[in-house]
């Protein structure tokens, strides 16, 4: 971006075996085909991801990552609900 401000996000993955797994990244669709290829966390190497579940936008890394980890916090029917509501933002 010309201001040098970058738009952070917090995505949400359905990964094999039906876990999900969530990160952040300024850019989710690079990241998801790092997951994909086993490159980066641990868990997607052992876990590769299906598709992305949701993304939602933040103005800093800072914010993202507290969002992400009230997301890591919720239990698994409230995450997927937090994907369906980030998919009609």
């Amino acid at each position: 971006m010309s201001d040098g401000s970058q738009s952070w996000f917090l995505y949400l993955l359905e990964c094999e075996n039906g876990y999900l797994y969530s990160g952040i990244s300024t850019d989710v669709e690079r990241r998801f085909l790092h997951h994909q290829q086993g490159k980066g966390a641990k868990f997607t190497r052992i876990n590769r991801p299906l598709r992305i579940l949701g993304v939602e936008s933040h103005k800093s890394r800072s914010s993202a990552s507290v969002a992400e980890a009230k997301l890591k916090k919720m239990v698994r029917t409230k995450k997927l609900a937090w994907a369906a509501a980030a998919l009609k933002r």
